[in-house]
């Protein structure tokens, strides 16, 4: 039987099922909170329910929203957007892209009983605000203006809505009521001129990721910094008034751990929530203790993130934003889970779960020359310290020059997959080299059906990858090499897993995915 495998593989893999009837001994969550990539975290509380929105820049839908009830354990409920911006960037039109771009550091409030989740975006050229009265159930409606105001931090009062935004010099608009732009006899100044100043004098990266809060009647703006040879860092200047003056400091410089957001409980603890450049799975979010010292915040425990906290839960880890499918829908499931995101905007008319029920079927529209051109590639996060993702594909509808398979997905990308040349099948295990594809091995292939898998190591930074196939009936074969999976800014982001198909002769040809499973992988020596 293939379809019993939805959520189950994920949840026993990365939260441990446990059937033991025995006192367990007290558990206490760990950083980091998710071993995957969930930068630019941005939160609010309704309540006792916390709501953060973070990164996925080039991917759709996207702007994800996570839903919590203890800050450590997190699950996907909605995306903000379907779609960013229809242009040959976000479409990959005419050899265009916007890997790396899309919309960054995004915003959330809560405000008179509606949610602000908000972004911004050099691919569109505007500044993005959605909003809506329940994140879980009801859409977000898009409100967008010119400019895009970079880093943006909303912030309410007295009615007014405004903007927090910049890089270095730090400034705040007041915005339209309905949102519509920015006022044009609104507040309109810098307040904090040169913010990483307090920081270092030499800075690689000036002052950014401004979010803005009151707490006791003063004003805070968090940013983060680089000095010259040293890491990211946090810096906060408080004020009595709005508008300033500020003075500011540095309030925590451990591991580059950074730029986020803060949150209370409804306990009254503080606690920050920042992220850690962690090489090629990605920039992965911690929970960093926070209290209150003569009216400035004091972050971490005698400065240091600590690795254990003092909330008492366990670490499901990526469990809640990853998941298995087996492609089996019924009706009133949606099309795609919320775990999956297209690789920029898919083209609708070249994939099914209906030409084959029980399948995911995706077709090529066009000929490209690699795997980065091409449309309608299906990902989920890898997720550390080690993840492994399990394909079947049926290969009876590829034309010649197609390309089929399971990649590890970034600039410095490898995959596993069907190749289609002069009439005859093989097995590939292909990587991008100088961001051109090289063939790593090939063997004859003359079924129609194969399974494939990849295995991430990201303990320690090992950022490994290893690639496997299975015939029917057969075990797994390693395939091809090591990939040393590598964090490239040009895409800004951790490894996904990615499904996909391509043609570089003709379009047309099909393949059909059977299922997908995500789980725990192995070290890899």
């Amino acid at each position: 039987m293939k379809k019993v495998f939805i959520g189950v593989f994920v949840l026993c893999c990365l939260a441990g099922c446990k059937t033991n009837t025995e006192p367990q001994p007290e558990v206490y969550a760990t950083n980091p909170v998710i071993f995957a990539d969930v930068p630019d975290v941005a939160m609010v509380r309704a309540g006792d329910v916390y709501y953060m929105a973070s990164t996925t820049m080039h991917m759709n839908p996207g702007l994800p929203i996570m839903k919590s009830k203890d800050l450590v354990n997190w699950e996907l409920v909605s995306y903000a957007y379907d779609k960013l911006v229809d242009n040959d960037m976000m479409n990959l039109e005419n050899g265009q892209n916007c890997y790396g771009r899309g919309s960054w550091a995004p915003s959330i409030r809560y405000h008179n009983g509606v949610f602000y989740a908000s972004t911004f975006s050099a691919t569109s050229g505007k500044t993005h605000i959605y909003t809506t009265t329940d994140p879980e159930n009801e859409p977000w409606v898009e409100h967008s203006f010119e400019p895009s105001c970079h880093d943006h931090s909303l912030f309410f009062e007295d009615d007014k809505v405004y903007l927090i935004f910049g890089g270095g010099d730090i400034r705040i608009v007041e915005l339209e009521s309905d949102l519509s732009g920015i006022k044009a006899d609104g507040l309109n100044q810098v307040i904090v001129p040169d913010a990483g100043k307090v920081a270092s004098e030499n800075l690689m990266l000036h002052a950014e990721g401004s979010q803005m809060y009151k707490y006791d009647g003063k004003y805070y703006l968090f940013n983060i910094c680089w000095p010259q040879g040293g890491m990211r860092t946090v810096v906060v200047h408080r004020s009595d008034n709005l508008t300033g003056p500020y003075e500011g400091r540095v309030v925590l410089q451990d591991r580059g751990i950074a730029q986020g957001c803060i949150i209370d409980t409804p306990e009254g603890n503080w606690y920050a929530y920042l992220f850690r450049d962690y090489g090629a799975v990605g920039r992965m979010p911690y929970i960093v203790p926070m209290k209150w010292e003569n009216g400035w915040p004091v972050l971490g425990v005698d400065g240091v993130v600590p690795d254990t906290l003092d909330i008492k839960v366990a670490n499901i880890n990526a469990a809640g934003i990853v998941a298995s499918d087996e492609f089996d829908r019924k009706e009133g499931d949606r099309e795609m889970p919320l775990a999956w995101q297209w690789n920029h905007n898919p083209d609708h008319n070249f994939w099914s779960l209906t030409d084959r029920p029980g399948y995911f079927r995706l077709t090529t529209d066009r000929v490209v020359a690699n795997v980065t051109e091409s449309k309608n590639i299906l990902t989920q996060r890898t997720f550390g310290p080690t993840s492994s993702a399990e394909i079947t594909i049926e290969t009876a509808g590829m034309k010649d020059g197609d390309y089929a398979g399971l990649v590890a997905f970034q600039r410095i990308y490898g995959f596993i997959g069907v190749r289609m040349q002069d009439g005859q099948k093989s097995i590939v295990m292909m990587r991008s080299e100088r961001d051109e594809p090289v063939l790593i091995d090939y063997m004859p292939f003359a079924g129609d059906k194969v399974a494939f898998k990849i295995n991430c190591d990201f303990t320690e930074r090992n950022d490994k990858a290893l690639f496997y196939f299975k015939l029917e009936g057969n075990d797994w074969t390693q395939f091809g090499d090591t990939l040393q999976m590598r964090y490239s800014m040009p895409h800004f982001m951790g490894y996904r897993f990615g499904l996909f198909n391509f043609a570089t002769k003709e379009a047309g040809g099909y393949v059909d995915f059977d299922y997908y499973r995500v789980g725990e992988g192995a070290v890899i020596e």
